[in-house]
C-alpha cells in the first residue's frame, strides 16, 4: 500500500467520530461535513508518518476549522445566539442508519444541541471536547488559547447552563411514543382536553421557521393555541426517531412541514423543538418517510 492509500485509510478509520465532533460542535450536518474535509486536506498535506497519535491529531484539526466556522457565524448572524435549531437525525422508528448512530452516541438530543447553540464559541469547545470526547484540558488548552484552568472554567460554566436545562427524557423508548402519538392524535383531533393531559404545565415549545424567524412559547395553554393553528393548515403527523428519541416529522401535501424533537418526562410532554425552516428541511433525507 502506498503512503498516500495509507494515509486514506487511517483517515477514513477516524471520520466517523470526527464527523460525531464536528456535529456537536456546530450543530449542521452539511458544515460538519465541510470541517471534516478539510481537516482530511491538511492531513493529506502533512502525512501519517510524523503524526504519533492520529485521532488526537485530527480531534484537534477538526476543533480549529470548527471554532473557526463558530466564530466567523457569529459576526454574520442577525437573529439572537439562542435562535437557531439545530439539524436534527431522523430515523425510522425501525431502525437507525449506522452512521447516524455513529452521529448520535451517548444520546446527542436536540433539545442539548439547542443549549450547546447558546454557548460562546470557546464554551462550547471547551465544553463537547472535555464532557463529550473526554479530551483533557491541556490539549483543549492552546486550541481555545487559554490557560488549562480557564479552559476548565469554560467547561464548568457550559455544564451548569446544560444541567440547568435539565433535558434527560425518559429512558423508555415505548413509553415516550405510547405519549407523543397521543399527543399528534390529539391535535389531529382538536382534543384539547387530551393535550393538556399529555403536555407538562411548562412545557417549551420552540419553532425555527426560516427566514430568521424564531419562536419561543412557554405554558400548556400557549402550547396548545399552537397546535391548534397547526391544525388548521392541514398537516399529518408521523412517528419518527429524532436524534435517538421518540419524534415527530409533519407532512402538508405531501411535503415535509416540520420535523419534532420531543422529551417526554414522567408521561408528559416537558420540551418540543420543531424546526420548520423550508429550505433546511429540503436537505434533510426523508425519503424513507415520503416513500411510503
Amino acid at each position: 500500500m502506498s503512503e498516500g492509500e495509507t494515509t486514506a485509510a487511517a483517515f477514513e478509520a477516524e471520520r466517523p467520530h470526527l464527523r460525531a465532533v464536528a456535529y456537536r460542535l456546530l450543530g449542521s450536518t452539511a458544515e460538519a461535513d465541510d470541517a471534516v474535509q478539510e481537516s482530511w486536506l491538511r492531513l493529506d498535506r502533512t502525512g501519517v508518518g510524523e503524526i504519533e497519535n492520529l485521532r488526537a491529531w485530527l480531534t484537534t484539526v477538526v476543533a480549529r476549522i470548527a471554532l473557526n466556522m463558530l466564530r466567523s457565524r457569529g459576526t454574520r448572524r442577525e437573529q439572537p445566539l439562542d435562535a437557531r435549531v439545530p439539524d436534527p437525525i431522523v430515523d425510522p422508528l425501525d431502525g437507525s442508519d449506522p452512521e447516524h448512530e455513529a452521529l448520535l452516541a451517548d444520546s446527542v438530543g436536540l433539545a442539548l444541541l439547542i443549549v450547546i447553540e447558546t454557548l460562546g464559541p470557546a464554551e462550547r469547545l471547551a465544553f463537547v471536547l472535555h464532557d463529550m470526547f473526554g479530551v483533557p484540558f491541556e490539549e483543549i488548552a492552546p486550541i481555545v488559547d487559554r490557560s488549562p484552568e480557564a479552559a476548565r472554567q469554560l467547561a464548568s460554566r457550559a455544564r451548569r447552563r446544560v444541567r440547568a436545562a435539565n433535558l434527560e427524557p425518559d429512558p423508555d423508548l415505548d413509553a415516550q411514543r405510547e405519549v407523543v402519538e397521543a399527543f399528534l392524535a390529539a391535535a389531529r383531533e382538536g382534543d384539547f382536553e387530551r393535550l393538556l393531559e399529555v403536555l407538562d404545565p411548562d412545557v417549551v415549545l420552540k419553532a425555527e421557521l426560516g427566514a430568521g424567524q424564531f419562536r419561543e412559547v412557554h405554558g400548556a395553554e400557549a402550547v396548545i393555541a399552537q397546535a391548534r393553528s397547526f391544525a388548521q393548515v392541514g398537516l399529518t403527523g408521523h412517528l419518527a426517531l429524532v436524534n435517538g428519541t421518540i419524534g415527530t416529522v409533519t407532512l402538508r401535501d405531501g411535503e415535509p412541514f416540520s420535523v419534532g424533537g420531543v422529551i417526554v418526562r414522567n408521561g408528559r410532554i416537558v420540551e418540543i423543538d420543531f424546526l420548520a425552516d423550508p429550505e433546511r428541511l429540503a436537505r434533510l433525507d426523508l425519503a424513507w418517510l415520503l416513500d411510503e
